[in-house]
C-alpha cells in the first residue's frame, strides 16, 4: 500500500514507521460565525430575516430542481417552507451556515457551511453548498468559498475537507478546480432521500494552502478578467498540483 503522505515516515525504536510529531500543537478556536467581506462577495451568518426571502427567490430560478438532486433536502415548495428550514439552520452551531451575498446587488444568492468542526484534530469541512443559478460559475461563488477556506486556515486548522456524492460530477469537478485532492470513496456511506450514496472525499491540508491561496488571489484579481468579463487564466490551471520532480 503506497504511503498517504509525501513525507517519509519516522522510524521508532522498534523499527516501526510512525507519523511525524506535531510539536507545540494547540487546537484552533471554534469558528464563531462572523461576516467576512471580499471584493465581489460577502459571507454572512445565515439570518432568516435578512436572507430567507432573497434565497428562496434565487432558488426559484432553478425551475427543474436540479440543484437539489445531490443534497439531502430540497427543493422547497414555498417561501414559508424554506423559511422554516432556514430558521432551523440559522441556529445550528455545527453545521454553521453562511449566506453568500453578491456585493454588487446586495442579494443573497446561495449558502454554504462549515461542518464536522473538530478543533482537537484541526479539521473542518466545507459543505451544504446550495448555489442558485445566478450564483453558479461566478466570481462571487468562487470568492465566497475562498473566504471561508482562508478563514479556517487563518484560525490554525490544518485540514479542510470536501465530501460529495460520488455520482455528483459537477461537485467533483469543483473540488478539483478549487485545489482539493481526491483521497478515496467511502462506499455506502449515507442514505439520502431514500437512496444509497457513496461519498467521495477530498481535502486541502495546511501545507497546500499557501500555493492555493496565491492561486485564488491571482484568479480573483480584476486584471484576470477582460472587458467582456471572461477569465484570462482559469483557476484550475493555477490550482493544479505541480508534477513530482
Amino acid at each position: 500500500m503506497p504511503p498517504l503522505s509525501t513525507q517519509p515516515p519516522v522510524i521508532n525504536s522498534l523499527g516501526q514507521p510512525i507519523g511525524h510529531s506535531v510539536p507545540n500543537w494547540q487546537p484552533p478556536p471554534f469558528p464563531e460565525p462572523a461576516p467576512i467581506d471580499g471584493r465581489y462577495s460577502r459571507v454572512e451568518p445565515l439570518d432568516v430575516t435578512r436572507h430567507a426571502a432573497s434565497l428562496f427567490a434565487a432558488y426559484a430560478e432553478d425551475i427543474t430542481g436540479a440543484m437539489w438532486t445531490y443534497l439531502a433536502y430540497g427543493p422547497f415548495e414555498s417561501e414559508a417552507q424554506y423559511t422554516t428550514w432556514a430558521a432551523d439552520r440559522a441556529t445550528s452551531r455545527d453545521p454553521s451556515f453562511y449566506a453568500i451575498v453578491d456585493r454588487a446587488t446586495n442579494r443573497a444568492l446561495g449558502v454554504l457551511s462549515y461542518l464536522r468542526i473538530d478543533p482537537p484534530n484541526g479539521t473542518i469541512e466545507l459543505g451544504h453548498l446550495a448555489y442558485s443559478p445566478a450564483l453558479q460559475r461566478t466570481r462571487v461563488s468562487t470568492e465566497a468559498l475562498f473566504l471561508l477556506a482562508a478563514h479556517a486556515f487563518s484560525f490554525g486548522y490544518r485540514r479542510l475537507e470536501w465530501k460529495c456524492d460520488a455520482l455528483n460530477a459537477p461537485s467533483r469537478r469543483a473540488a478539483e478546480r478549487f485545489g482539493f485532492q481526491y483521497e478515496g470513496t467511502f462506499r455506502q456511506a449515507v442514505i439520502a432521500k431514500g437512496r444509497n450514496r457513496d461519498s467521495a472525499w477530498y481535502a486541502i491540508i495546511d501545507r497546500d494552502w499557501p500555493r492555493l491561496r496565491a492561486a485564488f488571489e491571482t484568479w480573483l484579481d480584476p486584471a484576470n478578467f477582460g472587458p467582456d468579463t471572461r477569465q484570462r487564466v482559469s483557476l484550475s490551471s493555477l490550482t493544479r498540483a505541480p508534477a513530482p520532480a
